[in-house]
């Protein structure tokens, strides 16, 4: 049986170590990120079981790092790490989808069965989010579990990239997007290269879901973006 994959995004050094060797020695995998564009980013190019998240974090705040994670719609377990007054961030964590969250000092014993609860919420709930993994716009579907895309019958093939570009274009269907906000929801934060990646990309998209079809989906608005929406 695989490890279960835990992501500590926490910048208090000894803070971050000390969960990192419990856990090790609780028989998890770990990954380990000092600030919150690092931690945005780890989440972004690997698989996690769930991801203990510090509040309190330089580069980007732990409430905007799970703001953009449940943006992608991914159901990973979260629990907040929070100071003992921050009642705000408790309310505002748990409204943007935290499962949990526990106050510094804690005990690491508290810790690991709150971390046991939420690892088995995502397999209790899996059949009944089977409909949610889906996005439809169209006769376009895309399996958020599966990362599968089908344009009526049709199967095709995307690279991560493409996908979540589509995926992220599916989320916001019939709102026309700058580049920067598509630079943002895909590529990150933190990214900071040419903004014609996009058009390079949305190229790579229409290829293979619009122009071997009557009915173009993605539609450029001059000046402006881009829309996923029908074809009027």
């Amino acid at each position: 049986m695989d490890k279960q994959r835990i992501l500590i995004v926490e910048d208090e050094e000894k803070i971050a170590r000390l969960l990192e060797l419990e856990l090790t020695y609780e028989g998890y995998e770990t990954g380990k990120a000092l600030d919150g564009l690092d931690g945005l980013s780890m989440f972004r190019e690997q698989e996690w079981d769930l991801i203990l998240l510090d509040v309190m974090l330089p580069g980007l705040s732990g409430i905007e790092v799970l703001r953009r994670i449940r943006s992608s719609e991914t159901g990973v377990p979260i629990i907040l790490l929070t100071a003992k007054d921050s009642v705000e961030d408790k309310v505002s964590g748990l409204d943007l989808g935290a499962n949990d969250y526990i106050t510094k000092p804690f005990q690491i014993e508290e810790l690991l069965a709150r971390i046991r609860a939420a690892l088995r919420l995502p397999r209790q709930n899996n059949t009944d989010r089977s409909e949610q993994d889906w996005l439809q716009f169209s006769d376009l579907k895309l399996s958020k579990a599966t990362r599968e895309v089908y344009r009526g019958n049709d199967l095709i093939e995307l690279t991560p990239r493409e996908f979540e570009l589509l995926a992220h274009l599916m989320n916001n269907a019939r709102h026309v997007l700058n580049r920067e906000q598509l630079l943002d929801g895909v590529w990150g934060y933190d990214y900071f290269g040419d903004t014609n990646v996009v058009d390079v990309y949305i190229r790579y998209l229409r290829n293979k879901i619009d122009k071997p079809y009557a009915s173009p989906l993605i539609h450029t608005v001059r000046g402006v973006g881009y829309v996923l929406k029908d074809a009027k």
